[in-house]
């Protein structure tokens, strides 16, 4: 299905109304402001260096952007009455009232009744600059606008004059009292005991029961001397004191608090304590760090093992949604695009928390100029694209697309630029094709896989365009994905074998047929029902075929066949994948699972034996499947307004749950003989297959085909409808 084409019209008939929606509510809300992306960027570097191993700082591979330090914000008023307000400055500020200068640095003013002009122009070096108004009439919120170019001077007769200045929307988040400065911004922490103590040689191994984040606290701490910890997700990297991963050494003079806790967060699940004989404590407790978000999406069903691997998912989504959504919170604790789309998919089934979707997607586009690809990995430029797609058609949220339409333009013409002569992606130096961890996986020359991510980004590109009144561009981009969808198909598609071919070198296509394009190529709909079903069978269904160790192309793989309708069969994959790990003592999901490894072998990665990722984000990806393709609850138009319920069993007996929407949840319960559904909003079309025509205690059910039947569903009318799976 063409994007641009599917959405146009459903885009037209809401963008107006969201955009007020969302302009209005957010401008109702008195808070701190700031540049637009400009926290999201200082953020995202103070966390990415967190990441340690063995006490030594381990920064990202990648260029860090700096928020602008100088900024004017202004806003216009029309107040009926005098207004007192209070000023609050993250930085020093030159203030303008009706173009007039008032001097000093004023923690209040008075505004008179009328209209007014109100400019701020505020510096910071350290953090970034923001202020927070707080008056009657007149105060921060999204309505101001802000401008990073010195285009703002005063005249020689004392008056602001300025000329070209791009004003664009403020950036703004939850900081909503004076006091909570983002510069001060911390994750919620609260206590956690350990769940067993044991001895070990000199020291104490402690358990804290199943994989967690924070900080360790020592208790009844005394004494001068040394203490060391050393951090394990399993027991056997915790015991390890040569090769874990991660440790701190602590020094004590003998004038520490007795209750301390250290000020390095990490994750673990095991800690070994070793302190040396003039160092006593009497216990070893944590703080637990985590972002306070709410379960909105739910998950059961007749399948007591199923429900385990949702309850882990959830709980290991939970865990990687940080500051931004992260990859894994041992290793590496950065922003990964293509970790990061996944976990924006499973957040809209799971908690559909926007802001931690536009922090992180702020985070990875940094600022200009674009010199290298979102992570250094071609692919990874291209999932931002379809990222910022994705969040448009699930929130309908135009503001973003339209306040940051100049830097998806702007990453997209560096993309662009690096085609070859082919007009196809080809890694040029400096540039990682990543596609998957996978021996054996060729990833030089073209690349079908990376060529479909871009046909799919410039369709995402022209709907973006669209939004934000650039006409033009919309149209070269439909023109390239278009051109783009046609080569790609004239060149990979093998006719004979009616399969997607995986590489071309040189001109001349490899007889290599991997699971990537052709799976991607099914829930893109690039392909026609013959081909989805020779693809189905001759790459997804054949063992022949390189096989995908890692959570994080299962996740596409089994989207694949879902989409197909193989649900049973995914169930089962499902159960023996994510159930396999819950087998070998998962408590959260990996970062990669291979079932013909044993023991210890499940803990080493990258040449280290504890370099896998115990919990890692795409390990979550049943959220997401669960609530899409069992469940079956999608948006069609963009925020939920319209929407499709297709509910699957898959082999159980029955299933409920909740998948979250903008202003709500859609509820249901599936049985082989009944449905009960009720829904916050939009209007949703309930496909059911049935042997015969289902009964439904309000609306009308109408027969689409054999066995196949439909109902509309309004919201807060509770439906229950019987029918006879088939």
């Amino acid at each position: 299905m063409n994007l641009f084409s599917s959405l146009r019209q459903s885009f037209k008939t809401i963008v107006c109304v969201v955009a007020v929606f969302f302009l209005s509510e957010a401008a109702s809300a008195q808070t701190w402001i700031w540049y637009p992306g400009d926290f999201e960027v200082w953020l995202s570097n103070k966390m990415q260096v967190r990441r340690t191993e063995r006490e030594a700082v381990f920064p990202p591979l990648w260029q860090y952007y700096s928020p602008y330090a100088l900024v004017t914000f202004q806003t216009e008023v029309d107040i009926p009455a005098p207004d007192d307000v209070k000023i609050y400055s993250e930085g020093p500020f030159q203030l303008l009232l009706d173009g007039v200068q008032i001097y000093g640095q004023p923690k209040s003013i008075k505004v008179p009744a009328g209209k007014h002009k109100i400019s701020f122009k505020v510096y910071n070096q350290e953090v970034l600059p923001a202020i927070y108004i707080a008056g009657k009439y007149v105060k921060s919120d999204a309505s101001w606008k802000v401008t990073n170019e010195d285009k703002l001077w005063i005249d020689e007769n004392g008056k602001a004059q300025q000329s070209g200045t791009p004003w664009v929307p403020v950036g703004t988040w939850n900081f909503d009292l004076p006091e909570s400065k983002p510069s001060e911004f911390k994750l919620t922490t609260t206590p956690w005991s350990a769940k067993k103590t044991e001895k070990i040689g000199a020291g104490e191994l402690v358990d804290f029961g199943k994989e967690t984040f924070g900080y360790i606290k020592i208790h009844g701490l005394k004494g001068k001397g040394k203490l060391a910890l050393y951090y394990g997700e399993s027991r056997e990297e915790a015991l390890d004191t040569a090769k874990c991963e991660t440790l701190d050494h602590l020094s004590f003079d003998g004038n520490q608090p007795e209750t301390y806790t250290h000020d390095g967060s990490k994750a673990f699940r095991y800690v070994q304590v070793q302190a040396d004989p003039t160092v006593k404590y009497d216990s070893i407790s944590m703080l637990y760090e985590y972002l306070p978000l709410d379960y909105r999406g739910a998950f059961k069903s007749s399948d007591q093992q199923l429900n385990k691997i949702w309850d882990v998912s959830a709980y290991t989504m939970h865990l990687t949604s940080r500051e931004f959504f992260i990859d894994g919170i041992k290793r590496d604790r950065w922003v990964w695009s293509g970790d990061a789309y996944q976990s924006y998919l499973m957040n809209y089934y799971l908690f559909f928390d926007s802001p931690s979707v536009e922090r992180t997607m702020l985070a990875l586009r940094g600022k200009e100029p674009v010199t290298a690809h979102v992570n250094i990995i071609m692919d990874y430029s291209l999932y931002w694209f379809v990222g910022v797609y994705d969040y448009y058609l699930h929130t309908g949220d135009t503001k973003f697309i339209q306040t940051f339409y100049p830097r998806m333009k702007s990453l997209m013409e560096f993309c662009l630029e690096r085609r070859n002569k082919n007009g196809f992606l080809e890694p040029l130096e400096g540039d990682w094709v990543f596609i998957d961890w996978a021996n054996g996986l060729p990833k030089t020359g073209e690349v079908s896989f990376e060529q479909m991510l871009l046909a799919r980004s410039l369709e995402a590109m022209a709907v973006s365009a669209e939004i934000a009144g650039q006409k033009d561009d919309q149209k070269q981009y439909k023109k390239l994905a278009d051109d783009l969808k046609t080569k790609l198909f004239d060149v990979f598609w093998d006719k004979k074998q009616n399969v997607m071919k995986h590489q071309r070198i040189d001109g001349k296509i490899q007889d290599i047929v991997t699971r990537y394009a052709n799976m991607f190529g099914i829930f893109f709909n690039y392909f026609n029902e013959e081909q989805k079903q020779s693809v189905k069978n001759k790459v997804l269904l054949n063992k022949d075929v390189l096989q995908i160790t890692t959570p994080y192309m299962r996740f596409y793989e089994l989207e694949a066949l879902c989409a197909m309708g193989e649900q049973n069969y995914v169930l089962k994959e499902m159960k023996d994948y994510w159930g396999g790990m819950l087998k070998e003592g998962a408590t959260s999901f990996w970062e990669e699972y291979n079932p013909s490894k044993k023991g210890t072998e499940h803990l080493t990665m990258y040449g280290r034996p504890y370099g896998k990722s115990l919990c890692h984000a795409w390990g979550a990806s049943p959220i997401y499947l669960l609530g899409k393709y069992y469940l079956g609850v999608k948006p069609t138009a963009p925020g939920y307004n319209e929407y499709e319920i297709k509910p699957n069993l898959g082999g159980l007996q029955w299933m409920e749950g909740k998948v979250p929407t903008p202003k709500g949840e859609v509820a249901l319960y599936v049985s082989k003989s009944e449905i009960k559904v009720k829904a916050a909003e939009g209007e949703g079309k309930l496909i059911i297959e049935s042997k015969s025509k289902p009964k439904t205690n309000s609306g009308t059910i109408t027969e689409l085909a054999k066995n196949k039947y439909q109902l509309t569903v309004k919201p807060n009318v509770e439906y229950k409808i019987s029918y006879k799976a088939i």
